[in-house]
């Protein structure tokens, strides 16, 4: 909005000329959100603890240690998370961008979805909220209309294909399955980020440092000049999504103040569902789908980690892990939750330099 309003201007005051900048946009993406969340985030957790009384139900059959010491907790902070990205993407991104409007239409489309869900787990006092199946088919639905807007806007040689990472021009033709491919990623994504949601700060970090790379994945892309430069595929105009990028990375840390532990408030549904639809919405729209399993393979170990064993119960009756998803698994070999969390956030870092190596090794 204030790129819209205030750039054309530059010609009568110099200083507007600075809104032309990404890298200003983005900087300013950041501490808007961060300011925003600041001020709203006490007055909203009151509030979340007023209403919810016992907070977010917790599992019967999860760690012990679950019951005593987030017992209580409010969850739905995801608000506060979407409340500041939404007001900093939309005070300084470009608002004629398609792409700033999908990846706002996934990121609030499933917000709605995870609050759904959090009402039902608050309201009926059950930790299992929305079903399955409905919560799916509106994951599908979202999912499916950005894609297809994806699909639609996007030109030669782009449209409908895939880029593999280290292979500086080769482009996977999939024609209109890239509409049920990029579903696929958009879902995968965020139930992984909701399932990697178990731990006082755990998700909230990796999702800051997986925004963090792709926010100049998307710079890169979105300028011809260093797209060529570094052999990458240019996707015009997906520059704008740095200053989301920006602005996600700045709610996250608004957000991590009250979460960190003991957490004030979880993010719950609400938030886990959206960020992780936010990235894989970002990671379609840059041609990035397979550095986003790279960048958030800790989201794919956690979603792996419940795959087997699941898998693995039905089949044999075994299980792999003393409990599913995998940093449970640590908490019952008795890692201390501080513990599982900072490792994890290391991995996630470590995982994101990797996937940034994709830019210049090909």
């Amino acid at each position: 909005m204030l790129y819209n309003l205030l750039y054309p201007l530059a010609d009568e005051v110099a200083l507007f000329n600075l809104f032309k900048y990404l890298t200003f946009r983005t900087g300013g993406a950041v501490l808007t959100a961060l300011v925003v969340a600041f001020v709203i985030g006490p007055g909203l957790i009151r509030w979340l603890r007023q209403w919810q009384k016992q907070g977010q139900p917790i599992r019967a059959d999860g760690p012990e240690s679950h019951l005593l010491t987030k017992k209580g907790t409010p969850t739905m902070g995801g608000f506060l998370i979407l409340i500041a990205l939404a007001v900093a993407t939309l005070l300084w991104a470009d608002l004629r961008s398609h792409y700033v409007w999908i990846v706002l239409l996934v990121t609030l489309g499933y917000g709605l979805l995870g609050f759904l869900d959090d009402f039902l787990k608050v309201s009926k006092k059950n930790p299992k909220g929305l079903p399955g199946k409905l919560k799916l088919a509106g994951q599908i639905v979202i999912a499916l209309i950005a894609a297809a807007w994806v699909y639609a806007i996007q030109r030669e040689p782009l449209a409908g294909t895939l880029a593999v990472p280290f292979l500086k021009s080769l482009l996977i033709q999939l024609g209109w399955f890239f509409v049920p491919f990029a579903v696929f990623v958009i879902i995968g994504a965020s139930n992984a980020v909701n399932l990697t949601d178990g731990l006082d700060g755990l998700a909230i970090v990796p999702v800051m440092i997986a925004a963090g790379v792709f926010a100049l994945i998307s710079y890169l892309v979105g300028h011809a000049v260093f797209a060529n430069y570094l052999q990458i595929h240019y996707v015009p105009g997906s520059g704008e999504l740095a200053v989301f990028c920006g602005a996600l990375v700045g709610a996250g840390l608004g957000f991590l103040w009250f979460n960190a532990p003991p957490a004030m408030v979880f993010m719950g549904d609400t938030g886990s569902l959206s960020l992780g639809g936010a990235l894989g919405a970002i990671s379609v729209v840059t041609k990035h789908e397979l550095v986003l399993a790279i960048v958030g393979g800790l989201f794919v170990l956690e979603t792996v980690s419940v795959i087997v064993q699941v898998a693995s119960f039905k089949l044999t009756g075994k299980r792999v892990f003393r409990m599913a998803p995998l940093h449970h698994h640590f908490e019952k070999k008795g890692w201390a939750e501080p513990t599982v969390v900072i490792r994890f956030w290391i991995i996630a870092g470590i995982l994101a330099l990797v996937g940034l190596s994709t830019l210049k090794l090909r």
